[in-house]
């Protein structure tokens, strides 16, 4: 079995990449409410900030800061993960190999993270976020996906409102 090396920079800033088993699934967008709930809920519990993030139909992608001190990430995808899962119905996606190993098999057991290093990089990640529903061709401009802090974003003055451009 690989050697899997995190590192744990307390007070860091990652981007994450949380993948659900079935690929072709859209449950993220299909129950947004639940995925909202577990969010909240985590962070309620174990506070971060949410720079950017991003839902799309199989694949959540976020750029999130922890509180100084604090480096557990880990529990925090793995809270999210199961409030999620929990939550919905006990067939809902449900990948087989895993139903036999008796799990419910929604998401996939890892996630990417790469730590932030700077700025340039936390620019580059946050607008990755933001661009990618369009990247994916679920729009064809980055403000009409509705599962994205893009939003926040442009009410902040961060972002224009047409940034992104437009897929002809």
């Amino acid at each position: 079995m690989p050697d899997y090396r995190r590192l744990f920079i307390p007070g860091g800033c990652w981007f994450f990449t949380a993948t659900l088993s079935d690929r072709r699934s859209r449950l993220l967008v299909e129950r947004i409410d639940v995925l909202r709930m577990a969010v909240a809920a985590v962070k309620r519990a174990h506070p971060f900030g949410i720079d950017a993030m991003v839902v799309l139909p199989d694949h959540i992608h976020a750029v999130w800061t922890l509180p100084e001190g604090d480096a557990d990430f880990p529990l925090r995808w793995r809270l999210i993960k199961r409030a999620f899962s929990v939550a919905l119905p006990e067939e809902a996606g449900l990948a087989t190999a895993r139903r036999r190993e008796g799990e419910r098999g929604i998401w996939q057991r890892r996630y990417w993270e790469h730590l932030i290093r700077d700025d340039d990089d936390f620019g580059r990640h946050v607008d990755y976020c933001h661009i990618n529903p369009m990247r994916h061709g679920l729009v064809s401009r980055v403000r009409d996906w509705p599962y994205s802090s893009f939003h926040r974003a442009v009410a902040a003055g961060t972002y224009a409102e047409d940034w992104g451009g437009e897929v002809a």
